[in-house]
């Protein structure tokens, strides 16, 4: 049967021309009226034919007409409050606590061509301080839609956290479709695959205004976004006239939230390398010295890095001739631990200097560590002393700390006095979504999360498994398996 339009009457109050799918279950339409009131599903009473809408009621044979008016009843109640327990990284729990957090993680129901946000989603889970910073928000749904999409993305955070079987993210897709209609696009076969890649976009744009920035002790800071601090870098861009070197060159600064990787020629590419060409661009403008178009010729260099830093493989490019996108297979070679500083300015990479050489002395002296403990184990010697990997392991997460340990080592205090700026320039890859097929709006996504040394996990849905990193690294494409559309990467911790 087609879409039909109907009314419901709420607390005194019409909700109209709301759309009711009637080839969808009865819970899918009281998920749609929970974004609009605010009432929890397992809370309505809506009245239908033969008695109270059941989750599972099929709408088809409820008789209900278009432009017909539904009578709800029920209260709001408060959505699920944060975890009081404080959020600790893996490399930072004792071992009984490792133990615990190894168990299988949860997985996303696939709701219908809806794996683009599951993948998306698994993937900025390993965002640790945006969890700290969504519990900072109102504890329930309110009048702002963009909200209640950052509200809605914390409980079903929790809830992933909680439990021990597959989640169905109904609230939050709602959500998203009412926020960004785009991702409600349908077809005769009913919701359409959507582009992961805008998938990321959209909710960091909805996150950027209304989740807080924190402060150095973790606690809330309203005069910054999260984003802002955490998630966007800056670059320092100089354009210049190719045909009148003597006309000034025009600079600019710009922001961004993820580095685009266009995909350069040859059998194979490195990432890195990638990135660095597509920060000099060919532009054609007009000129004022010349009074034409002339072709101008810009470059950029980073003057900001963020904690978590993004990059976006450009594997779907449009094909005039057959007027569609298509998917560029080509292998492009990505690092697990990243050096961001050639694509710094000068500046900055001076800055980021000392906790550079530091993070390089420590990775040395670690590795050193290792290569004498298992020298002792060839040679006979059983004993077990703390692994050097995670000697560090009982600290718990704090700002604070790191602070003191960047005075002490000669970071410059502009670096360690902007929360959430990566003071350091070096990264370790924290999660991967992938694409399966030959085309954005078809295939299949899939998220990789690390979650210790050489263990990831991988978020097929709502099947998750246990993968190496050598699976990983065959991500790169060049043939038809999962091919990385976004690298996630998180700064390197001083202690």
């Amino acid at each position: 049967m087609p879409i039909l339009k109907v009314t419901v009457k709420h607390a005194g109050k019409k909700y109209e021309n709301i759309e009711l799918d009637t080839d969808q279950p009865g819970l899918v339409f009281k998920t749609q009226l929970f974004t609009l009131t605010g009432v929890a599903p397992e809370r309505q009473k809506i009245m239908v034919k033969g008695g109270m809408l059941k989750d599972d009621a099929n709408m088809n044979e409820l008789g209900i007409k278009d432009g017909q008016q539904l009578m709800m009843m029920g209260t709001a109640g408060e959505l699920p409050k944060a975890p009081e327990t404080k959020i600790q990284f893996v490399e930072d729990m004792t071992d009984a606590q490792i133990a615990q957090a190894l168990k299988l993680p949860t997985g996303l129901v696939n709701m219908g061509n809806t794996c683009y946000m599951n993948a998306t989603l698994q993937c900025m889970r390993a965002i640790s301080e945006l969890q700290i910073a969504l519990g900072k928000l109102a504890p329930s749904i309110g009048g702002n839609q963009r909200e209640n999409l950052a509200v809605s993305m914390r409980t079903l955070f929790e809830e992933l956290e909680r439990s021990g079987e597959s989640v169905p993210p109904l609230v939050f897709l709602q959500l998203l479709r009412s926020v960004f209609p785009q991702f409600a696009e349908v077809d005769r076969g009913g919701y359409m695959q959507q582009d992961a890649e805008e998938c990321w976009g959209q909710i960091v744009s909805a996150l950027s205004e209304k989740v807080p920035g924190l402060t150095s002790q973790g606690d809330v800071d309203n005069s910054k976004r999260f984003v802002e601090q955490f998630m966007t870098g800056e670059l320092i861009s100089s354009m210049t006239c190719d045909e009148a070197p003597e006309e000034p060159p025009i600079e600019s600064l710009e922001s961004f939230n993820k580095l685009r990787v266009n995909i350069g020629s040859g059998v194979s590419t490195y990432m890195l390398t990638d990135v660095a060409k597509s920060l000099e661009e060919k532009i054609e403008k007009n000129s004022p010295t010349l009074n034409r178009t002339a072709m101008y010729t810009k470059k950029s260099k980073v003057s900001r890095l963020p904690t978590y830093l993004a990059c976006n493989f450009v594997r779907f490019q449009w094909r005039a001739d057959i007027r569609q996108k298509t998917k560029i297979l080509k292998q492009v070679k990505f690092p697990h631990d990243l050096d961001a500083t050639e694509l710094c300015t000068p500046q900055l990479v001076e800055k980021l200097g000392p906790a550079r050489r530091y993070l390089k002395e420590r990775e040395e002296a670690l590795a050193a560590e290792r290569k004498a403990k298992k020298a002792k184990v060839d040679s006979g010697d059983t004993a077990q002393g703390d692994d050097p990997s995670t000697s560090d392991s009982k600290k718990v997460l704090s700002f604070q700390d790191e602070i003191e340990k960047m005075k002490e080592i000669g970071v410059d205090a502009s670096l360690y006095n902007d929360v959430g700026a990566n003071v350091s320039g070096q990264y370790e890859l924290i999660s991967v979504l992938t694409h399966i097929g030959r085309a954005a709006d078809s295939g299949h996504y899939i998220g990789w999360v690390k979650h210790g040394d050489n263990q990831w996990w991988k978020f097929d849905d709502d099947k998750v498994s246990q993968v190496s990193s050598e699976d990983i690294d065959k991500l790169q494409g060049g043939g038809e398996w999962h091919t990385a559309y976004i690298c996630l990467y998180r700064a390197k911790r001083i202690v």
